[in-house]
């Protein structure tokens, strides 16, 4: 299970040519597994987020990328922090998991949740539907990829999805872990007691107690033992050795991204950012409130490998 994994959310990277982006992002993940991460997620996104950059910003897909970087690692587990069930067919996406866990030796991991983009379905033709909607299609999509992944041929004649016997050959090399993201306590909580091995929580830090308290109580209604499930959340990260060299960082993102002062301002407002010391007190933290493990990412400066060592010695030293 993830106990400490590393996100790549951008693509775009000061001084790195279109052509060169995937080299970078290689890098990037051979620096997480030399760093002691289990885990290198990528998002299941076809534009670029808000906050992050212009939706118009390269952004890869996802299942493609992590194929890729396969076969330039070998220890890590590979996964979609998470995919969106909602762009594609759940027996397909049980066939692309598969796929992924044979051409890495065994170290998939599924990552889901409802989907929530409503531009990218907008624009690129993927229906949306009511909040309702999505989290319906979920459940269904579990009841058909779960058993796929578990050599099963389940037939499903749902509202939204239907599959008849749907086999699923080879199968999976391991046994591919679920984790389901998001904090909705009613539903999505009570998702990941009844389906998952664990859950990235969507919450400011100061509400994980309130989920987890919610998750152990869907636990105690299912049967479920609540120590099987492993809670992660995703910590959006700027971190460098010194102060000087993070404001040199931010600028350098700045200028290839066209952020104005105004924008590097809301960036640092969104990130945890500072030096080691700053850093691993607020990831301390959040541990503390009761997580098992954490997520991380270096929107601003993760195309930098010596970055991303740098926030794998500081989790590690939490995590111990």
């Amino acid at each position: 299970m993830t106990r400490l994994g590393y996100q790549i959310p951008n693509f775009t990277y000061p001084g790195v040519s279109p052509g060169e982006i995937f080299r970078n992002v290689v890098a990037q993940a051979k620096a997480a597994e030399n760093a002691g991460y289990d885990r290198v997620f990528v998002m299941d996104h076809f534009y670029q987020l808000p906050g992050i950059g212009a939706y118009d910003e390269p952004m890869f897909e996802c299942y493609s990328m992590l194929s890729a970087l396969a076969q330039h690692t070998e220890s890590v587990r590979l996964s979609a922090l998470v995919t969106g069930n909602t762009y594609r067919n759940p027996a397909l996406l049980a066939k692309t998991l598969t796929t992924l866990d044979n051409v890495s030796g065994g170290r998939a991991t599924l990552g889901l949740g409802c989907g929530w983009f409503e531009k990218e379905h907008v624009d690129l033709g993927f229906e949306f539907g009511t909040f309702t909607d999505r989290f319906e299609k979920l459940e269904e999509a579990l009841q058909i990829i779960l058993p796929m992944l578990r050599s099963e041929q389940p037939t499903l004649n749902g509202e939204h999805y239907q599959v008849t016997d749907a086999a699923n050959v080879p199968a999976p090399i391991s046994r591919i872990p679920v984790m389901i993201g998001g904090g909705g306590e009613k539903k999505t909580l009570r998702m990941v007691a009844q389906y998952a091995d664990e859950s990235n929580l969507i919450c400011p830090n100061d509400q994980i107690p309130r989920k987890l308290e919610a998750l152990a109580g869907h636990c105690e209604r299912l049967g479920r033992d609540r120590s099987e499930i492993t809670v992660t959340k995703l910590m959006m990260v700027a971190v460098a050795p010194t102060q000087e060299e993070l404001d040199a960082d931010f600028r350098a993102i700045a200028d290839v991204k066209g952020w104005s002062d105004a924008h590097i301002d809301m960036a640092k407002n969104a990130l945890i950012t500072g030096d080691p010391d700053t850093v691993g007190e607020v990831l301390a933290g959040a541990v503390a409130m009761g997580l098992d493990g954490l997520a991380v990412d270096l929107p601003a400066n993760g195309h930098n490998p010596e970055r991303i060592e740098l926030l794998g010695e500081i989790a590690n030293k939490v995590l111990r």
